[in-house]
């Protein structure tokens, strides 16, 4: 299976790197709200800031009433833009609050592990993983 790992030994700088490059590489822009992807900041001392990626759990294919969310060949949740109508079932299904619906957007939008995340981050804790 197709996803995004995270080491979670190492302490994240908080750069935004991979969720910059998530928004600009699908919306054409540096809003960092608009990833599929998020950074979780530290709860208590001894925690790690660390990126929050979409597991491919597939709450969100199970939440859509028309069926727009399909799981490939290797793993990963797609949205079916055709399919689609936007109505924001799957984003409120998602446990991780990683789905997205840019305002303005007709349909969802969620991690499709394309990797570009993975290859922005300077500290290399995010990495596409087969398995």
């Amino acid at each position: 299976m197709k996803r995004l790992k995270v080491n979670r030994d190492i302490d994240c700088m908080n750069c935004l790197a991979c969720t910059l490059a998530c928004a600009e590489t699908y919306f054409k822009t540096n809003d960092t709200e608009l990833a599929a992807l998020s950074i979780i900041p530290k709860k208590k001392a001894n925690d790690k800031t660390r990126p929050l990626v979409c597991v491919q759990c597939g709450e969100c294919a199970e939440a859509c009433p028309n069926n727009a969310i399909i799981q490939n060949k290797q793993g990963v949740y797609m949205v079916n833009k055709k399919l689609c109508n936007g109505c924001g079932e799957c984003v409120e299904a998602c446990p991780f609050h990683l789905m997205r619906k840019p305002e303005g957007s007709p349909t969802a939008f969620k991690c499709i592990v394309c990797g570009k995340c993975a290859a922005a981050c300077p500290m290399e804790i995010i990495e596409v993983s087969n398995g």
